[in-house]
């Protein structure tokens, strides 16, 4: 018999990522634990974006914990409010809020191969020591901003989406947004409705389909209240439909897919800009984008498509093929820098190897979670677990990272690290499978890929056999290293 090693947990980031895993380790007997969040509140990406007609784009249903179904979604694509509102029930009804430390942002993260632990360097000043890290950074973190002569000289309100300036009314004002996709194409049909003129620059037609977003009488949600096992059903509906398909792989099924897309376009009552909007790659090259609302608001007069690309912003407005359009509010519309993970922080790992360094061809790990030569550090939505729903996706690989964790404390180890011959085969393999994938292959400045050209963010597979390859893990694939 061994007596259980009691392990300081810390969580870095008060996400779905963070609450899921605060909640999974608790339920194994872990009490140790704080969420490091560097806002007031929990949410993630759910309290950064904020903007006018934010809402997901996969069906509420699927886009919640399995542990904690809500039979009250007011439609099938909830807005972000709801997904907020869900969030913070989730943390109170499972304790988690107790576990937070809000307002401290984790600057640098380092290893020491002499006492087997973590440092964690604090916003504040101060630091956290831990046994084991969980970081819930995924890919939505780090803001993309355009490289844009000018930009800086701006002197009107300028704003990113994912930091939406509230403060600003939009009536009548005269707005300009840059970047056309996810955020974009949810916003521009809201903020119309109510600005004097919108100048929207695409630099890329995206694939925008319709949505089946009637929201739910009250006679269904009052029988989704009186019998929980009807929203259960209906997730596990959602999970086979998205299990299952093949529309990145399957040609007839991806010219059903853009055909529904033309159909959608064809609202647009100006030929010349049904022409410019639509795209020229094949779907699912890019992101696949959702809405019912955005083609019918080019039809609205005060509504601008410019594809010129920007030079240059002034001081008054946004120069594009020549023509100073004047604005006076300016929204960036450009996302997040996706690829880079948890290297947008100073981690350094075994020997004092900096994370970036070893990311150098793109960030990689075993199944998402572990990179060779950072003992005990797991991530979720790491690198390439881009697949389905992104919380579901989450929960496998919470109860993998869980079981890591289980291990060492069971077994009393120092650390566990992933060989790096088993993450080499394994992003070998995720590779060759990405390879095969052709639209992920066509040029159409998606997201996807890191600085060398490597995709680092979709998965090829289905969300099930990403569930069994995680249950699957040898434990041989794991160098440990006792406690002395």
């Amino acid at each position: 018999m061994t007596t259980r090693r009691a392990l300081r947990i810390a969580i870095i980031g008060a996400g779905p990522g963070g609450l899921c895993t605060a909640i999974k380790l608790m339920e194994a007997g872990f009490r140790d634990l704080v969420l490091l969040e560097k806002t007031d509140r929990i949410g993630g990406t759910w309290n950064h974006n904020r903007y006018p007609g934010c809402a997901c784009d996969v069906q509420s249903e699927l886009y919640s914990f399995s542990f904690d179904i809500n039979t009250g979604w007011s439609r099938p694509y909830a807005p972000q409010p709801e997904i907020l509102a869900y969030l913070d029930g989730v943390a109170e009804r499972h304790g988690v809020l107790p576990l937070c430390r809000f307002g401290v942002e984790v600057k640098q993260a380092v290893w020491s191969d002499v006492k087997s632990e973590w440092t964690l360097s604090l916003s504040d000043g101060s630091s956290r020591v831990a046994d084991v890290v969980v970081s819930g950074l995924g890919m939505f973190n780090d803001l993309a901003f355009p490289a844009i002569e000018g930009l800086e000289t701006f002197a009107g309100a300028c704003f990113h989406t994912a930091k939406y300036d509230w403060s600003i009314d939009l009536t009548g004002r005269r707005v300009a947004v840059i970047g056309s996709a996810a955020s974009a194409i949810q916003m521009v049909p809201e903020i119309v409705k109510i600005a004097g003129q919108v100048d929207y620059y695409q630099r890329t037609a995206n694939w925008v389909l319709p949505k089946e977003d009637e929201p739910y009488s009250e006679a269904v949600l009052r029988q989704r209240a009186a019998d929980p096992s009807l929203v259960v059903a209906r997730r596990n509906e959602i999970y086979q439909a998205i299990d299952t398909g093949t529309a990145f792989i399957d040609a007839t099924r991806r010219a059903e897919l853009e055909e529904s897309g033309r159909q959608a376009i064809s609202v647009v009552r100006d030929p010349a800009l049904r022409e410019k909007l639509l795209p020229t790659h094949p779907w699912g090259c890019k992101r696949p984008l959702f809405s019912n609302d955005y083609y019918p608001a080019f039809n609205r007069p005060n509504l601008e498509l410019v594809t010129d690309p920007i030079e240059r912003v002034t001081k008054s407005g946004v120069v594009a093929g020549g023509r100073l359009r004047p604005v006076d509010t300016l929204i960036l519309a450009t996302g997040f820098a996706a690829n880079r993970f948890l290297s947008v922080l100073d981690v350094r790992g075994r020997d004092g190897i900096s994370i970036r360094d070893a990311w150098k061809e793109g960030p990689q790990a075993f199944l998402g979670v572990s990179t060779a030569g950072f003992p005990n550090l797991f991530q979720l939505y790491g690198p390439n677990t881009n697949a389905g729903s992104i919380i579901t996706m989450i929960e496998f690989q919470v109860d993998h990272v869980v079981s890591l964790v289980k291990r060492i404390a069971e077994e009393g180890l120092a650390w566990l690290d992933v060989r790096p011959a088993a993450m080499a085969e394994y992003n070998e393999a995720i590779q060759k499978a990405i390879a095969e994938v052709t639209v992920w292959q066509s040029s159409c400045n998606h997201y996807y890929a890191s600085e060398t050209g490597r995709i680092v963010t979709q998965y090829p597979h289905s969300m099930s056999t990403f569930k069994q390859a995680l249950a699957a893990a040898p434990r041989d694939v794991f160098e440990v290293r006792p406690r002395a």
